[in-house]
């Protein structure tokens, strides 16, 4: 861990407005799964990207690791999952300056192998006044055993659901890498996301799943949640049709992507009432 310490703390602000373009688009992509408001949640995930030469790219064609993450010796990253804050909703024509802060990396042993866990911190702000906070969790894994199938257990129906019915296809996954300049391989190549990472196909990004929940639980409250927390289950795989499911519990809304080919949750949440 000693050569991973001088990480910590590390910080960086990028800062662009929200365009009536980008805006438009991020609605166009995400047309039927939106909530209300100017600026429909999770529309932070296309402000400050990063953006480096092609030559500053790693295997799997995100930023190399050592620029803006620390060099882990693990070659699979992952959004693993997350906690977000809402203190005032963004408005068109914002003016959002992002402040991204490293704050922990933690190594760990799972049932697949070593782990890498860095946590980093994105402070949203518009004229100086708070509007978001977000804590985001990335891991890195190792690379696939020959041969190994990870275990998955079917998740218990939810009767008295609120839901939406999504088929993400290649188009989404497509348009949506290009909101958020995201060029990990695993959303567009095929032969990258089977053959070296070991998917069954091209894989669904986290932070999209993590918008059809977050904004089905904005719609269902009337407006932003107070706090937001997802966790990444099971990989969901391209043209699976899902539910995104929604139910009551005491002051908040439990939330998940479940898959109806074989009722897996692919990603959990849960949204908290002011």
């Amino acid at each position: 861990m000693g050569e991973y310490d001088d990480w910590i703390g590390r910080s960086y602000t990028r800062s662009e407005p929200i365009s009536d373009r980008l805006l438009g688009q991020y609605r166009a992509t995400l047309a039927g799964t939106l909530g209300p408001g100017a600026v429909p949640p999770g529309f932070h995930w296309c402000i400050g990207p990063d953006v480096v030469e092609p030559s500053d790219l790693g295997r799997d064609c995100h930023s190399r690791t050592g620029i803006f993450l620390p060099a882990l010796p693990l070659p699979r990253r992952m959004w693993a999952g997350g906690k977000l804050e809402f203190h005032r909703p963004f408005n068109p024509g914002d003016h959002v300056a992002r402040t991204s802060t490293i704050e922990d990396v933690v190594f760990k042993q799972g049932r697949s192998g070593a782990l890498g866990f860095v946590k980093q911190r994105h402070d949203y702000s518009v004229d100086g006044t708070p509007y978001l906070s977000e804590r985001q969790d990335i891991v890195y894994r190792e690379d696939p055993k020959p041969g190994s199938t990870p275990t998955v257990v079917a998740s218990e129906d939810w009767p008295d659901a609120e839901s939406w019915s999504i088929t993400p296809d290649t188009t989404l996954l497509f348009r949506y890498s290009a909101l958020t300049f995201n060029g990990h391989r695993i959303h567009y190549d095929y032969p990258y996301a089977t053959e070296v990472e070991g998917y069954a196909g091209l894989v669904v990004h986290g932070p999209l799943q993590a918008i059809w929940m977050m904004n089905l639980a904005t719609k269902l409250f009337g407006h932003l949640p107070a706090r937001f927390t997802y966790r990444g289950r099971s990989p969901l795989i391209c043209n699976i049709p899902v539910r995104v499911e929604a139910r009551a519990q005491e002051g908040a809304l439990a939330l998940r992507v479940r898959r109806e080919t074989d009722h897996v949750t692919t990603m959990e949440a849960t949204a908290f009432a002011p």
